[in-house]
């Protein structure tokens, strides 16, 4: 066995910068009050011997653990298979490494994880939570906000659990009902006429926005022309199949996101339909990984996935650090929506 080197103190390190524990405590710690010459020479101290802060001492400082739990509300099978995912970890993980903050994902497989995810966030471990992909008849937003802790969401909240008097949920979301609506005109543009839509669940507000871009243009559609997926590519095949059972003549089709497009193309291409000619295709997100590798590439509606992630962030992060200032949390918004724009490709 070898003996492990005993870890620098804050004694040592203001052994060796030559002033006294509570100013190195005061540096180490973000406080204010130390002159310039004393701070740079603590931090040169801290640099030669290599001392690092210790997280539940300096907790019980600055009131802050450094760490941030990201809640998805989806079972771990479909967030490690879904890139859409991928991305906006991405985006929270960058901007979190840049502000020294700590990542904690959490998944919810079924009710059970929806209880032990309130009990983690009640218990004081995160300063705040990044939730999304949330359900209609999700419990989290209310356990959430019995624990208290400060959160920012993914997606426009479409939940009503009675209380109207809560603070409105900060949010970060996308034009989807105006990126859906880019979609179908387009399409008509081409001259479609039977134009059909494979919807995302239907209890998850993007899909609904979705859902209600495409009748804004498509009015008086045929309401066989609608059918339900479920942002999946399993979902896609299964929509599309049901789509031209009853439907054969469809012409074209708007796919809710990416995913589901890529399996409506492998039916079309099963059933011997020829995309763009027989029927055009277009899809939502501008997943790269999937719209640039069918076969043709998707047309798409683009939203900027990582930026949803790293705008999300900031928006939290900008709050904890305001919490305590009257003026700070008024300076919130409630909701943000990004433009989409819609990228053409060959297959509408």
């Amino acid at each position: 066995m070898t003996e492990t080197a005993s870890r620098p103190t804050l004694e040592a390190v203001a052994a060796r910068a030559g002033v006294s524990r509570a100013t190195v405590s005061r540096v180490v710690n973000g406080g204010d009050g130390v002159r310039e010459p004393l701070v740079a020479r603590v931090r040169r101290a801290v640099e030669e011997l290599g001392y690092v802060p210790n997280q539940a001492a300096r907790s019980l400082v600055t009131k802050r653990h450094d760490a941030v739990a990201v809640v998805i509300a989806e079972p771990e099978t479909r967030v490690f298979a879904d890139p859409f995912f991928a991305l906006q970890l991405r985006g929270i993980s960058k901007e979190l490494t840049a502000h020294d903050c700590q990542l904690v994902l959490l998944l919810t497989e079924g009710r059970d994880d929806h209880a032990r995810v309130g009990r983690y966030l009640a218990g004081g471990h995160v300063d705040g939570a990044l939730v999304f992909s949330l359900h209609l008849d999700d419990p989290l937003p209310g356990l959430i906000r019995g624990a208290g802790v400060p959160t920012v969401f993914g997606g426009r909240p479409g939940w009503g659990d009675g209380t109207r008097d809560a603070a409105p949920a900060v949010y970060v979301d996308c034009d989807n009902r105006g990126g859906a609506r880019a979609a179908v005109r387009h399409l008509v543009g081409l001259g479609r006429t039977r134009v059909a839509h494979l919807t995302g669940p239907l209890d998850q507000t993007s899909a609904v926005d979705r859902l209600d871009g495409f009748r804004d243009v498509m009015v008086d559609a045929d309401p066989r022309l609608v059918v339900q997926g479920d942002f999946t590519p399993a979902g896609g095949e299964r929509a599309m199949r049901e789509l031209l059972e009853h439907c054969p003549d469809v012409d074209a089709v708007f796919a809710a996101n990416d995913l589901s497009a890529s399996g409506a193309l492998r039916v079309l291409r099963e059933q011997g339909r020829r995309v763009p000619e027989d029927v055009a295709l277009i899809g939502f997100d501008d997943m790269l990984p999937v719209a640039e590798q069918t076969d043709p590439p998707l047309t798409t509606v683009r939203q900027d996935i990582e930026e949803m992630g790293r705008l999300m962030t900031r928006l939290l992060l900008s709050g904890l650090d305001r919490r305590g200032d009257e003026a700070g949390p008024a300076g919130t918004p409630a909701g943000v929506v990004l433009p989409t724009t819609l990228v053409r490709r060959a297959s509408a």
